[in-house]
């Protein structure tokens, strides 16, 4: 976490600091620990006078000194902010002095050469010297650049090793802390293991583009006509010549590891370029151009697509508006998910159109990228997966980071059970707390090796070359994601696999894979695979998502004076529970050009508002709208009378309890919500505004954007941020079909 100080007002915590070496790092430390008031006396050291007179009439310390051992006298906390190569020697007269108990650190770059020189100088590593590396910089350089606000909100790695001192430690990182830094601690070889690859290598490289191209004879002309990309990349290096050629020195073991790793993936595209390798080519490519954002978001926990920068992203909905027009909400994130995953498992080329650019399905093209797929896009809603066969997936270079979706984790949980490579799946905060048992134990009983944290929870760990057996399960609960991940494991297991509902759910999996040509055999409740089969690429369009569709059916059910056309929707009859419960609660739906795409029904949905009546939902009901009962319990608040429903348990494991989540938030607006433990019982009445919480649920964000359709005073929605999840455009498509609801404070 980072904290911005104010200055002054921290009490001290040591009597000196002492900065040695005042350049830029050693400057900025220096000046705003001064600001901040954390130490009653920063003194200064530097080998040059003009910079010991600068920095005390610049207000980076208090005084300098003349000489180091002066310096150090009654030191509480030394920094030594040296240049790397110079710090085996200053490390040598440090040792001569007498230190007492202060604190040792450092700035360098290079963690491990600055603990075997320590140790060299001292006869063993000091206990009370914590090794540091703040990774912060600017164009320029010197006592005259130092900031005291340089280290805010940048990161601080501090390299403590065995038989560090906790309390050195600790005091080290609160300084770092009280200049706004966001402070890690790290092991010695692996910082610098890390530093290699992502500073280190980066500046060898531009510093060695630009040396060779300024050698060759056409060398004017080439930085003549020398685009954006080439000066962004070449920026690094016009950066210190003598402080690179320390630290390349310096860390010259961990950059050779990494410059053998970059140079044989080079050899491997010059050879794509030698043989006209254009898969290969176009395989790096949209890696690359993914992975940066990719990462960024797995460092960031945050949506794949950033709806704003915001730790509470509050939506305001007013009350009032109706909906007409026509809409075209974003695809189906179910029909996504597969189009990636069995696309991916194909033979040839299949192009998907309609694709749901939101978070979730974002994490499975990134899934399959990290296992060796080729995928270019999404674009614009169109995807083209380069089928590498059954039995063609790679093992991904680390952890598969799935985010906040659940369907991605449960549906590639089977499909990696039967690889010959093992896996983890991982995911964010919310997804870390869904259970996956329900998953992990069938997939066990077929001979998989999986491994969970407490209670079942992620991240998964799958054993490979894993020898499945299919068998016969009958699922204790209706779950669209058990069953395919199930169905899906059977690919690859010995003989049949078969999985009976008790209720039904969604058949996507069933469908599509019938569409790629893989033989299933649904017979009642009870679907069934056998291996030795494969799938051949396919054309997919995605119809739009009944789920995101059920957010403006509602919206226009209760919404006085509403008439509105939702385009091209899926009515897959495992999904349309959302349409027949509104029909029995009085909505106004009709149904029209109804037909089929790609083995899934679609059709346009007219809504008009209705007065709608409370009801008992029947339990048959219940898994075919599973997802949809956030906002279904909005349309029961703004019925006559009462709506009971009774065998939802499930919605209590979603992304969040969304039985208790929705009964307190409309509790808030003055709803009489009772949750019971399979359900809820919901007295329609009048709506009042006031303050509720999505809880990061993004269909309890939406439902609740829905109710202030008929509020009688604004609703303020906290924690929205994952809106993004599985809507990307809500609030444009809300805003332009007559909805009163927007981000609080944007213009």
């Amino acid at each position: 976490m980072t904290h911005d100080i104010s200055l002054k007002q921290q009490k001290p915590i040591i009597d000196r600091l002492v900065v040695i070496g005042l350049g830029l790092i050693g400057g900025s430390f220096a000046k705003g620990l001064l600001e901040s008031g954390l130490c009653r006396e920063v003194v200064g050291f530097d080998p040059n006078a003009d910079s010991r007179v600068l920095a005390v009439e610049l207000g980076v310390v208090d005084r300098c000194v003349d000489t180091l051992e002066e310096a150090c006298r009654d030191a509480c906390v030394i920094q030594l902010a040296a240049p790397i190569l110079a710090m085996e020697t200053l490390l040598e007269q440090l040792s001569q002095l007498e230190l007492g108990d202060a604190v040792l650190t450092d700035v360098g770059s290079a963690k491990g050469n600055l603990v075997r020189c320590a140790t060299r100088a001292f006869g063993g590593m000091p206990a009370r010297f914590v090794p540091g590396h703040p990774i912060a910089g600017s164009e320029r350089s010197g006592i005259t650049a130092a900031d005291g606000s340089l280290f805010r909100r940048h990161k601080v790695i501090l390299t403590p090793v065995h038989g560090t001192d906790s309390q050195a430690l600790a005091v080290v990182d609160r300084l770092w802390t009280a200049l706004g830094a966001d402070v890690e601690h790290m092991d010695v070889d692996h910082h610098d293991e890390v530093l290699a690859a992502t500073s280190h290598l980066p500046h060898l490289l531009a510093f060695g583009l630009v040396d060779s191209l300024a050698k060759r004879h056409e060398n004017l002309e080439i930085f003549r006509y020398a685009a954006g990309g080439f000066r962004d990349f070449t920026r690094i290096a016009g950066s210190d010549p003598v402080m690179w050629h320390d630290i390349f020195l310096a860390n010259r073991d961990a950059v050779l590891a990494t410059l053998d790793d970059f140079r044989t993936d080079l050899d491997a595209l010059r050879a794509a370029v030698d043989e006209g390798d254009g898969h290969k080519l176009l395989g790096v490519f949209t890696r690359a151009r993914a992975a940066r954002e990719h990462f960024s978001k797995i460092l960031a926990r945050r949506a794949y697509v950033d709806v704003m920068h915001s730790n509470d992203l509050i939506f305001l909905a007013n009350p009032g508006g109706s909906l007409t027009g026509q809409l075209r909400v974003p695809g189906d994130k179910s029909i996504s998910h597969r189009s990636i995953m069995l696309g991916s498992l194909a033979e040839g080329t299949t192009e998907v159109e309609g694709f749901l650019e939101g978070e979730d399905a974002l994490a499975t093209i990134q899934a399959f990228r990290d296992m060796g797929v080729v995928i270019e896009g999404p674009h614009q809603g169109r995807v083209t997966v380069h089928g590498v066969g059954l039995h063609g997936l790679q093992a991904p270079p680390g952890p598969i980071y799935l985010g906040n979706s659940g369907t991605s984790m449960r549906l590639l949980a089977g499909l990696l059970a039967a690889q010959p490579f093992d896996t983890t799946l991982s995911g964010d905060a919310s997804l870390t707390k869904r259970p996956m048992n329900r998953v992990a134990k069938p997939l066990r009983e077929m001979g998989a090796v999986i491994e969970t944290a407490a209670e079942g929870r992620p991240p998964l760990s799958i054993r490979g070359g894993q020898k499945l057996s299919g068998m016969h399960y009958d699922m204790p609960m209706a779950s669209a994601q058990v069953k395919s991940c199930l169905l899906l494991a059977g690919l690859y297991a010995a003989g049949q696999t078969s999985v009976t509902e008790p209720a039904p759910t969604r058949d996507h999996t069933e469908r599509m894979l019938q569409g790629f040509g893989y033989p299933v055999r649904v017979e009642g409740s009870t679907a069934t695979v056998e291996p030795g089969h494969k799938l051949n690429a396919a054309q997919i369009e995605v119809p739009a998502d009944i789920s995101s569709a059920a957010f403006f059916m509602v919206a226009a059910s209760i919404a006085e004076g509403s008439d509105v056309t939702l385009e091209h929707v899926g009515i897959n009859p495992t999904r349309t529970g959302v349409i027949d419960i509104l029909k029995l609660m009085g909505a106004d739906i009709e149904l029209s050009n109804q037909r089929e795409v790609g083995g899934e029904p679609v059709a346009d949905i007219r809504v008009r508002a209705a007065q709608l009546k409370g009801i008992e939902i029947p339990e048959a009901l219940v898994p075919l709208a599973i997802d949809e009962f956030p906002v279904l319990f909005v349309a029961a608040a703004c019925a006559q009378g009462r709506t009971v429903l009774r065998g939802a348990e499930e919605l209590r494991v979603k992304e969040s309890d969304r039985i208790q989540v929705m009964a307190d938030g409309l509790q808030t607006l003055g709803v009489k919500a009772e949750p019971t433990p399979d359900g809820i019982v919901i007295e329609g009445g009048p709506m009042g505004g006031g303050e509720v919480w999505a809880h990061g649920d993004h269909r309890i964000a939406m439902s609740f954007s829905v109710a202030g359709l008929r509020a009688s005073a604004p609703i303020r929605i906290h924690d929205c941020a994952n809106v993004a999840t599985s809507f990307p455009n809500f609030l444009a498509l809300a805003e332009r079909a007559g909805m009163r609801v927007s981000v609080e404070g944007a213009s």
